[in-house]
C-alpha cells in the first residue's frame, strides 16, 4: 500500500518550484492560482530568496500551490481520487501541519481553488498572530520524548511537533526557546531552531482559529475518496466536514506526526512518497517505518522513479 503525503513548513528552500514550472501547462497553472490569491506564487517560488519565502502568509499557500502541482505531475489532475487519465488512487494520503491541506486536496475533500483560498487565509492569520509576540520553533534531537515533553513543559515551552523518530520541535517565546538552548533534556543531542516565524500549534495561533473557521464557512467539503489520516491522533477521518473542523482547530494543537506514522504501519505501508518539496517526512519515515520504500519529490527528474514505485505499490 502506497501512501502520499505532503510536508509542512520549514521544508521550502529558495527556487524550489524553478525546474516544476518549466513542465508543460505548470506555469499557465500556478499563474492562474496567483491571479485568484493576489500573490505571486511563481517569484516565491523561483526568485525570492530565504526570508522572503520564511513569510508565513507566503509560505503556506507556496507550499500547497508546490504540493498539488507535484502530485499533477506524478499522474493525476486535481484530486488524487478524482484523476481522469492516469491517475492513481493511493492505499492512504496525510500532511504535515499546512500539508494537511494539501493533503484534502489528494483526498478529493476540497478541490484546488478552495483549498488555495482557504491556505491563503490561514498564512495571512498566523501570520498576524505571530506578530504579537516574538515566538519561534526549535527542533529537538535525541533523547527520550516522555522526558523532552516533561522538560519542555517546565519550561513554559509546548510540544508542538511529535514528529516520531526521536523527533520533538519544542514552540513558544523566543526567551524560552533560548532558555531551552542552555538547558536541553537529558540525552538530547542538540537544539536546531527551525525557519518558521512563530510559535505554531500553541496558544499563540489561537487568534487565527476564529479568522479560519470564518474562511471555512464558505466552503462545501466532500467526504474523502481515500484514507484521510490526520494530525490530531493520527485516526483516519471519513467525514469531510470533520476533516475541515480539524483543519481549523489544528493551527492552535500540536502535531503528532509520530501517531499518523503509527497508522501507517497498522495500515499496512509499503511505500511512500512525500511531494515537493519532499524530504523530511521521508526522512522521519526511513528510521520509524523501517522496510518501508520511500521516495521524496524533489525535483521533475525524481518522477520517473516515482511512477515505478506507485506502479508497484497501487493498482491502476
Amino acid at each position: 500500500m502506497l501512501v502520499l503525503v505532503a510536508p509542512g513548513q520549514g521544508a521550502q528552500t529558495p527556487g524550489f518550484l524553478t525546474d516544476w514550472l518549466a513542465l508543460p501547462g505548470a506555469a499557465d497553472r500556478v499563474a492562474a492560482w496567483s491571479d485568484a490569491l493576489g500573490l505571486d506564487l511563481a517569484h516565491f517560488g523561483t526568485k525570492a530568496d530565504a526570508d522572503e519565502i520564511r513569510d508565513t502568509s507566503v509560505a503556506q499557500p507556496l507550499l500547497v500551490a508546490a504540493g498539488i502541482l507535484s502530485a499533477a505531475a506524478l499522474g493525476t489532475q486535481t484530486s488524487v481520487a478524482d484523476a481522469t487519465g492516469p491517475g492513481f488512487a493511493p492505499g492512504a494520503v496525510a500532511g504535515h501541519s499546512v500539508g494537511e491541506i494539501t493533503a484534502a486536496v489528494f483526498a478529493g475533500v476540497l478541490d484546488d481553488t478552495a483549498a488555495l483560498s482557504l491556505v491563503r487565509r490561514r498564512g495571512l492569520a498566523m501570520a498576524e498572530a505571530a506578530a504579537v509576540t516574538e515566538t519561534g520553533m526549535s527542533a529537538l534531537l535525541g533523547g527520550d520524548p516522555e522526558v523532552s515533553v516533561a522538560h519542555l513543559e517546565r519550561l513554559g515551552l509546548t510540544p508542538a511537533n511529535v514528529n516520531g523518530a526521536g523527533q520533538i520541535v519544542a514552540a513558544g517565546t523566543m526567551e524560552q526557546l533560548a532558555a531551552l538552548n542552555e538547558d536541553k533534556p537529558e540525552g538530547v543531542r542538540k537544539v536546531v531552531p527551525l525557519k518558521v516565524a512563530g510559535a505554531f500549534h500553541t496558544r499563540h495561533m489561537a487568534p487565527a482559529v476564529d479568522k479560519l473557521a470564518e474562511a471555512a464557512k464558505a466552503l462545501t467539503p466532500a467526504d474523502p475518496k481515500v484514507t484521510y489520516v490526520s494530525n490530531k491522533d493520527g485516526r483516519a477521518v471519513a467525514s469531510g466536514t470533520e476533516v475541515l473542523d480539524r483543519l481549523v482547530g489544528q493551527v492552535a494543537n500540536p502535531v503528532r506526526w509520530d501517531l499518523c506514522m503509527e497508522t501507517f504501519r497498522e495500515l499496512g505501508v509499503t511505500a511512500i512518497i512525500e511531494v515537493c518539496p519532499g524530504g523530511t517526512l521521508t526522512g522521519l519515515a526511513k528510521r520509524a517505518l523501517p522496510g518501508v520504500k520511500t521516495l521524496a519529490l524533489k525535483t521533475p527528474d525524481d518522477l520517473d522513479a516515482a511512477r515505478e514505485l506507485v506502479a508497484e505499490h497501487t493498482q491502476a
